[in-house]
């Protein structure tokens, strides 16, 4: 087993928050209750998915629609690493469960999800 100091997929990077991710039944009323509460900029992409962000502008998470085909439903946070396959395989090594396969987002990172030991969902954002 690597440490986090030597795997390749985690070299250069901290390990910080990259995103995070709200996918819930009823999206339109959780943007405006986060809107409310937090006073989030909501950019609606379409009526199923809206970016959220910082006073900057910049997109920080999402708020998406769950449906039938939704890998989950709640809270999800993506760690950035370097490599997400590799990431993805030693998560699996330790314990954890694929639950979405590696994709590439448009005109940016690749993302990929699991489930840690417990059951919890976790995304990975990276290259």
């Amino acid at each position: 087993m690597t440490s986090p100091t030597t795997n390749p997929a985690n070299s250069g990077y901290p390990h910080t928050v990259a995103w995070f991710d709200i996918s819930t039944p009823d999206a339109p009323r959780a943007r405006r209750f986060y809107q409310k509460l937090f006073g989030w900029p909501v950019a609606e992409l379409d009526e199923t998915y809206a970016l959220v962000g910082a006073d900057d502008g910049r997109p920080t998470g999402g708020i998406g629609q769950a449906g039938p085909g939704s890998p989950y439903t709640g809270i999800v946070v993506y760690f950035r690493v370097a490599d997400v396959d590799v990431a993805l395989a030693e998560a699996e090594e330790l314990g954890g469960s694929r639950l979405l396969e590696p994709r590439n987002l448009p005109g940016t990172d690749r993302m990929a999800l699991f489930t840690d030991p417990d059951g919890n969902p976790v995304g990975l954002l990276g290259a």
